[in-house]
């Protein structure tokens, strides 16, 4: 019998060296992904990205560890449209996703249904948010578990698997971490794996955990200067100031009684950016479990993890709140990456966008590309460099009657030059005086130089390749479809979509 043990003992021992060595042939040959995404989480709060206040140490050492690009953009400053540039590399024009409420298309190739062809088993967790109504697993993906909408930061009701809605109490970040790692638990073993995670933080309605809520009750959080620097800047964004995304608005319901432009009212701005900043104080944990729970099993070296945000964030810039626009703080986004493949310590400055993220993705896993995509792998330029990496490109927002305050956007953004049009949406002129800033003397975008004769040569350059880069995606004045701009509204939008 003990003879019988023995060898149950050495038969139960092979097949484990065996599972151990199918585990690292795959890692040999093709890493693991762990793809985080925040939601409108803007750079400047992470300690890694110069946060003086929101401490980040988990995010920060995993750019201490990786790559860290400072120059990282997306082409379209709203949460769906920019989701689906994400996974498919295509600008909004292309993918169809041109607001929140349009539904990713379901033959749409992405990366994460790439590496599931490629013999990976791939998982989906936490906020989806293309298609307000509909929570069902998506094509793609092994294992999917979402909700509708935007979700609540407490006791959100979750789809998991397409079992139908049921709540699971608790903060949304803990959920999906807890959600995330069991699924990491019993996954299939004999594949490489890509586990996509979408937090709702730091998304309005900001509501920190408990423990978070008052860490920031003694930092004081003005008005940014650049909110009273309007002269020179269009029409449009002085009459935003009162509205649902201006800074005398309610704040997402942080102002009860508005508008308010009593100079004592901007408490209610500083309660805001402090539940803001206290929702990215969870993220930070979860990262930490996240990075813990490879590090305990032995994966983390060889799992490409890539934190990133889907858009910016405007806290006051230009008298704004959200995002849309083309300005800075609302189409820099952080990312951060780590894993077979990649640098250590390393910042890149070249700009890179939200369409670049599928094809890197499958670049460093060895996997076929996507046909037809826009963006560009980023593996050879922060390895060695890439004399030809783009010098610039093009922003384009379309006007959104549920949330009437602003308009139609096509810009250019260059390593020094940003030029901002507001097009009617009819063919005729631009409703609004054109926006022309130089970024490398005047980083937060106070001279409007559009008017200045000085600077009408420049102008002119960088319509004409604004023009050009548009025309060479298709987009001509005929064939650039967008709404009829109608103009800054003072109404709320519809409690439900907010």
């Amino acid at each position: 019998m003990f003879e019988h043990f023995k060898r149950s003992l050495l038969v139960v021992g092979l097949l484990g060296v065996m599972v151990v060595a199918t585990d690292r042939l795959w890692a040999a040959d093709r890493p693991n992904v762990l793809y985080i995404l925040c939601d409108d989480l803007r750079p400047d709060a992470l300690g890694c990205y110069g946060s003086a206040h929101v401490k980040t140490p988990n995010i920060d050492r995993l750019a201490g560890e990786g790559v860290r690009f400072a120059n990282a953009f997306c082409t379209t400053s709203l949460c769906s449209p920019s989701r689906a540039s994400i996974l498919s590399g295509l600008y909004a024009h292309r993918h169809g996703v041109r607001d929140n409420f349009t539904e990713l298309p379901g033959r749409l190739p992405h990366w994460p249904g790439r590496l599931r062809e490629s013999g990976y088993v791939t998982g989906y967790v936490g906020k989806w948010h293309m298609g307000e109504d509909n929570d069902a697993p998506r094509p793609g993906f092994d294992w999917f578990a979402t909700h509708k909408g935007q979700g609540k930061y407490f006791d959100t009701e979750w789809n998991i698997q397409g079992a139908g809605a049921q709540a699971i109490p608790g903060y949304y970040t803990t959920v999906v971490t807890d959600l995330a790692i069991d699924w990491l638990k019993q996954r299939d073993r004999s594949k490489p794996w890509a586990l996509c995670m979408g937090h709702k933080a730091p998304h309005s309605f900001y509501t920190p955990e408990q423990k978070y809520q008052h860490v920031f009750d003694e930092v004081r959080v003005p008005y940014p200067a650049s909110a009273f620097k309007l002269d020179g800047k269009p029409e449009w964004i002085r009459q935003r100031l009162t509205t649902w995304h201006g800074i005398y608005g309610p704040l997402f319901d942080w102002r009860k009684t508005f508008p308010d432009t009593r100079p004592e009212a901007v408490k209610d701005f500083e309660n805001m950016v402090h539940g803001y900043w206290g929702t990215v104080l969870s993220v930070d944990d979860s990262v930490g479990r996240m990075l813990e729970y490879l590090r305990s099993t032995g994966q983390l070296d060889n799992t490409l993890v890539l934190f990133m945000g889907d858009n910016g964030l405007l806290e006051g810039e230009h008298g704004m709140v959200d995002k849309r626009t083309a300005h800075e703080p609302s189409i820099r986004i952080p990312i951060v990456a780590r894993g077979p493949g990649l640098p250590r310590g390393k910042v890149v400055p070249e700009q890179v966008l939200t369409i670049d993220i599928a094809p890197s993705v499958l670049d460093l896993c060895a996997a076929a590309p996507l046909p037809s995509i826009q963006g560009r792998s980023w593996r050879q330029m922060v390895n060695a460099g890439d004399a030809n990496w783009r010098k610039a490109w093009f922003y384009e927002y379309n006007y959104e009657k549920q949330f009437p305050y602003t308009p139609n956007v096509r810009a250019i953004r260059t390593d020094r030059w940003k030029l901002m049009r507001y097009p009617h949406g009819d063919g005729s002129p631009d409703k609004h005086l054109v926006e022309l800033y130089d970024l490398q003397k005047d980083p937060q975008e106070l001279r409007n130089l559009s008017g200045d004769p000085a600077y009408a040569s420049r102008r002119a350059e960088l319509e004409q390749q604004l023009t050009a880069l548009l025309a060479a995606e298709g987009l001509t004045s005929e064939s650039d479809r967008m709404p009829l701009d109608e103009g800054i509204q003072s109404r709320l939008p519809d409690q439900k979509i907010r």
